[in-house]
């Protein structure tokens, strides 16, 4: 059986960016207010649900509130859940 030709491959040359590099603001850390503000909000969704488990039915708002008890606990804790893509 008769050989293939081996072919030379070219040498890789990396491809020239054509756009300018930009500079990027230099952010700092986050204020210490705001990661008060991040972990009191997600304490306090954390605390309106236990309150709500053990004694929800003897408090008359949560009575009222029902189910959207939950849905005010988790929109507590998701909202310092999100804070914290901005924490620095």
């Amino acid at each position: 059986m008769p050989k293939s030709k081996v072919r030379k491959k070219d040498v890789y040359t990396v491809p020239q960016d054509k756009r300018t590099p930009v500079k990027v603001k230099a952010v700092g850390p986050s204020h210490p207010v705001y990661v008060s503000v991040m972990l009191g909000i997600m304490l306090i969704g954390l605390l309106w649900l236990i309150v709500n488990y053990i004694a929800g039915d003897r408090i008359p708002l949560m009575a009222e509130l029902g189910a959207w008890n939950f849905a005010i606990g988790f929109a507590l804790m998701i909202t310092g859940l999100l804070m914290t893509m901005r924490w620095r």
